[in-house]
């Protein structure tokens, strides 16, 4: 199994460490990647898209060329794609009142920047997630789900808001697993 992590801006060695001992504790092989080219996609099965600035990392993704191939892998159904905070908002067919971000639209839902406030509005929670049980999170400068329609579905909640979303082999999470040494949401990607 090959894990990219794309590594152009936000929240990347933390992710490439917490998958890395992911896939240490459910001893499942594998090999984790700094995502930085565009001809690494192809050779991955899956992309985390990390937390971090969403505008940023979508201009740097075009610059790139990494978001035509995401697309590309994507649409061949050769690649499962998971977003994390900002990395769900590029995961989205909808940003609600901000059009700076060139999403990927892979996922059939509306997402909202910074929905939870700014850093110092941080904080952590328990949720409960479809296909994981009670899970501890953590949220940092949060955007939210605002809407799942077609084929996609919302695996968690917080109070009346989607925290996490599913369609097929994409993810959206709306806080940061690679901060936690709780490695289920690892697991759930893994067993595709």
């Amino acid at each position: 199994m090959k894990i990219g992590v794309l590594a152009i801006q936000g929240d990347v060695s933390e992710h490439v460490e917490a998958v890395k001992r992911g896939l240490e504790h459910f001893d499942v092989q594998g090999n984790v990647f700094y995502v930085r080219k565009k001809e690494q996609i192809s050779q991955l099965d899956y992309l985390i898209i990390p937390g971090g600035e969403s505008t940023t990392i979508s201009r740097l993704m075009v610059k790139s060329g990494i978001y035509d191939e995401v697309l590309k892998q994507a649409e061949k159904k050769e690649l499962g794609v998971i977003g994390t905070c900002a990395g769900s908002i590029l995961m989205a067919k909808d940003v609600i009142d901000d059009n700076r971000v060139k999403t990927l639209g892979l996922m059939d839902m509306a997402v909202r920047r910074n929905f939870f406030g700014r850093q110092r509005e941080s904080f952590e929670t328990e949720l409960d997630i479809e296909g994981v049980g009670k899970y501890y999170a953590v949220f940092i400068r949060a955007p939210v789900i605002d809407k799942c329609w077609g084929k996609c579905k919302p695996l968690a909640y917080i109070g009346d808001k989607i925290a996490m979303a599913r369609e097929g082999n994409f993810f959206a999470l709306i806080f940061h697993p690679e901060l936690t040494e709780d490695y289920r949401i690892y697991k759930l990607f893994l067993n595709l």
